[in-house]
C-alpha cells in the first residue's frame, strides 16, 4: 500500500511516494528544476499562480511515475503539505480569480495594524493568539478594499494546499489550522472569529467546510486521476501548512518538543499545550495537526523570511556558476567569524519577528582589501543562524525552552557550516533526520486514512540521522557585534 505525498512549495512542487508498510520512499520528484519564479509588481509584493502549482503537480507526478518504481494505481491515499498564510481565491465555479497573495507578501501589514488596533491589542491577542498582521485575512481585506470587482466574485478562499486539493477532488475544504494560521480562528470560544469577520465585513460564506487535519477532504475525481494516473476514488486524507507539516514530519506532535526548517524561510515551530503568545505578535501560535477542542496542540511559530532567499540570491549575484556543495566546501574555507564580516539577511518582506519591519538585507564591515567570496559566503550562512539565535531568544520569553532541535537534513542544514554554526549560537543540539515536506504529507494521509493509528505508529521505524553537539565554536561576541548591527538598523528604519 502506497502513500502519496504533495509539498506545495515556493520554490517547487515536490512529490514523495512512501511505502506504508516500511517508510521507505519508492520515488521522489520535484518540479520545476529551476526554483519558481515570484511574481513582485510592487516592492514589499509577492505572489504566484494557483494554476500554476496544479500544473506543476500534474507534472511532477508525472515524473514520479515514469521512474518505474512502484505501480501508480497501489497510491491509496494523497496528503498534501502547503506554503502558509497564501490567499487563493474562487468563483462558483471553482475558477481561480487571481494570482495567490504569498505568504512573504506585505502589502497588508498596515491593514493588519489597523485591525489589531480596532479588535482591542489585548482581546486579539487573548482570542486569535496573533495580531491580525499580515495573514491571510487581512491580505483578503487588502482585496476587499482595492480589487471590489475580484472580491465580488469571490464563492471560496482558501490556501495553497486548499486549492489543490479542490483541484484533485472538487471539494473546497479548510481545518481549523489552516483558519488559525489565516487568523480567522477564536481560541477562546473555538469558533470563527466573529471579531475579524465583522471587522472586515467577511461573509462566513466564503470560508470552505472545516474538517479535521487527518480526516477526509474528497476523493481523487475521475477527470483528476485520469490526468494523474491513478486510481479515481482515493482520499485526500490530510492538509497542513509546510511547518506543521515539518514537525510532524519529524515526529513533533506533543508539548516541548520542536523541530526547525531553513528553506526559503526559516522557522522555529515548537509544540505547547497552552494558549501561548507574545504580547508583540513577534512570533505566532497556530492549531497543530493534532488539534482538537479537548486535547490543545498549539504550535508556536518562529518565521524568518530571509533566510534560504538570502542564501539563494547571493548564489545568483556571487557565485551563479557553483553548485551549492561547491559554495558550502568554499564556505568551510574561511574562518570562524568570517573575519568580521556580518549580514543580515531581513532582504524577503515584511519580518514578524522584527514587528513587521522591512529593513532589507544588510552587509556590514566589507573590507576590500580583507574579504573575499569565501568570507562573504560564510558570513551569509552565519548571518543566517544568528537570525535564528535572535528569534529563539524570543521564544525563550515566551516560555519554550528546547533541549533538543530537531531538523530535516536538507537545504541549509546541508551545510556543515550552517548547521553548527546554528548549534554553536544557539547552545541547542540538533537532532537531523532524513525528512522532507513531501515525506511528511505522505506520512499524514497515512494517518489521515486511517492506515496508521497514530503518528507514533506511522514512525516506529524512523531513526535520526545524527546529533550536532554545540562547543565547537564560540560565536557569542561575532553574535553580539550582528546584534548590534541590527538594532543600528531598526533605529534607522524607526527614523
Amino acid at each position: 500500500m502506497l502513500l502519496l505525498g504533495i509539498d506545495v512549495g515556493t520554490s517547487s512542487i515536490k512529490i514523495s511516494v512512501v511505502d506504508a508498510a516500511n517508510g521507505n520512499i519508492k520515488a521522489t520528484a520535484a518540479y520545476p528544476e529551476q526554483e519558481t519564479e515570484i511574481i513582485a509588481l510592487q516592492t514589499g509584493w509577492a505572489e504566484q499562480s494557483p494554476n500554476m502549482w496544479w500544473a506543476h503537480v500534474q507534472e511532477a507526478i508525472s515524473i514520479c511515475n515514469a521512474k518505474k518504481t512502484y505501480n501508480p494505481q497501489d497510491i491509496a491515499a494523497i496528503g498534501i503539505a502547503y506554503q502558509m498564510h497564501g490567499l487563493t481565491m474562487v468563483d462558483k465555479n471553482q475558477n481561480s480569480l487571481r494570482n495567490s497573495i504569498i505568504w512573504c507578501d506585505s502589502r497588508a501589514v498596515e491593514i493588519g495594524e489597523k485591525a489589531f488596533e480596532a479588535i482591542g491589542k489585548a482581546h486579539a491577542l487573548e482570542h486569535l493568539l496573533n495580531s491580525p498582521g499580515n495573514f491571510t485575512a487581512s491580505k483578503l481585506a487588502w482585496v476587499k478594499a482595492n480589487e471590489p470587482e475580484i472580491y465580488a466574485k469571490v464563492d471560496k478562499i482558501m490556501l495553497p494546499g486548499d486549492f489543490i486539493a479542490l483541484k484533485l477532488t472538487g471539494e473546497a475544504t479548510t481545518s481549523i489550522s489552516a483558519l488559525s494560521e489565516g487568523v480567522f480562528w477564536d481560541f477562546k470560544i473555538k469558533s470563527l472569529s466573529k471579531d475579524v469577520m465583522d471587522y472586515y465585513g467577511f461573509s462566513e460564506s466564503v470560508i470552505p467546510q472545516i474538517r479535521p487535519v487527518f480526516s477526509s477532504h474528497g476523493q481523487l475525481s475521475n477527470t483528476a486521476a485520469n490526468l494523474l494516473g491513478l486510481k479515481p476514488g482515493i482520499p485526500v486524507s490530510y492538509k497542513a501548512g509546510d511547518q506543521p507539516n515539518n514537525a510532524l514530519s519529524l515526529n513533533v506532535t506533543e508539548p516541548g518538543e520542536v523541530a526547525a526548517t531553513a528553506g526559503t524561510s526559516g522557522v522555529i515551530y515548537g509544540v505547547t499545550d497552552h494558549l501561548l503568545y507574545d504580547k508583540e505578535s513577534r512570533v505566532n501560535t497556530f492549531a497543530h495537526v493534532n488539534y482538537t477542542a479537548q486535547q490543545q496542540r498549539l504550535g508556536v511559530l518562529l518565521c524568518i523570511n530571509g533566510t534560504g532567499s538570502m542564501y539563494r540570491w547571493a548564489k545568483a549575484q556571487f557565485g551563479s556558476h557553483l553548485d551549492y556543495n561547491t559554495i558550502n566546501e568554499l564556505s568551510a574555507s574561511a574562518p570562524a567569524g568570517s573575519k568580521g564580516l556580518r549580514v543580515l539577511p531581513f532582504g524577503n518582506g515584511a519580518e514578524r519577528m522584527l514587528n513587521n519591519k522591512i529593513t532589507g538585507a544588510h552587509f556590514g564591515n566589507i573590507d576590500l582589501n580583507l574579504h573575499n567570496t569565501a568570507d562573504l559566503f560564510r558570513a551569509v550562512q552565519e548571518g543566517i543562524a544568528f537570525s535564528f539565535r535572535y528569534g529563539l531568544d524570543i521564544l525563550r520569553e515566551n516560555g519554550m525552552k528546547p533541549s533538543v532541535i530537531r531538523a530535516g537534513k536538507s537545504n541549509l542544514f546541508l551545510s556543515e557550516i550552517f548547521a553548527q554554526s546554528f548549534v554553536d549560537i544557539t547552545g541547542v543540539p540538533v537532532e537531523l533526520h532524513e525528512s522532507d515536506g513531501s515525506y511528511g504529507a505522505a506520512i499524514g494521509a497515512g494517518i489521515g486514512a486511517g492506515i496508521y493509528s497514530s503518528a507514533s505508529e506511522a514512525f516506529t521505524n524512523k531513526k535520526p540521522l545524527g546529533i550536532i553537539e554545540p562547543g565547537k565554536t564560540n560565536l557569542e561576541q561575532e553574535y553580539q557585534e550582528w546584534k548590534q548591527l541590527l538594532i543600528k538598523t531598526l533605529n534607522h528604519e524607526n527614523h
